[in-house]
């Protein structure tokens, strides 16, 4: 328990750090909509809007739901991430996690999940996405090795490289850079 403890506060500093640096800089705005909770109060151009993280709202009951719905369980680990903050973009280094607005962070996940590269190439090989890596392709969980984390070669279909044991490893590891 106290392992988990230290991987969740160390998963949402982690988060935070990096959201703060993007606010910092000015690098939270998008030329679309922006649900309204996340919407930064001074919007100074039309066209681009600023946007703010918020506290997550999504629940261990609407979490189940959602990987009773897709078939698949999340690591623990994952899931402290995901009920941690509510963003349009997180990128940490050569990684761009899924993104999770408040009322849409089902379908943001669902088409990582299903929808950037057909089904039968990932899902149904047993390898879930979650964030794109560079040029390069997805990370995946292999549900074939207690979720490790593996890199997808979007070019060589059959292309899975160990990354990470899990996780936490690998967003512990990418925040060094």
């Amino acid at each position: 328990m106290e392992e988990l403890n230290y991987e969740e506060g160390r998963i949402k500093e982690i988060v935070d750090r990096t959201l703060s640096f993007w606010i910092e800089n000015e690098l939270n705005q998008l030329p679309c909509d922006i649900e309204i909770e996340m919407l930064a109060p001074d919007q100074p151009d039309e066209e681009w809007k600023f946007w703010l993280p918020i506290e997550s709202t999504i629940t261990d009951v609407a979490l189940k739901e959602f990987e009773t719905e897709t078939g698949f369980v999340f690591p623990n680990d994952f899931k402290i991430f995901l009920k941690h903050k509510h963003f349009y973009e997180l990128q940490i280094s050569e990684v761009s996690f899924c993104s999770l607005p408040v009322s849409s962070w089902r379908a943001s996940l669902r088409e990582m999940m299903f929808e950037t590269y057909s089904r039968e190439f990932l899902f149904d090989k047993g390898y879930v996405p979650f964030a794109v890596y560079s040029d390069w392709g997805l990370l995946c969980f292999d549900t074939h090795n207690n979720n490790t984390v593996v890199l997808w070669d979007h070019e060589d279909e059959n292309s899975f490289q160990y990354q990470y044991s899990n996780f936490y490893e690998l967003l512990a590891e990418i925040s060094k850079v």
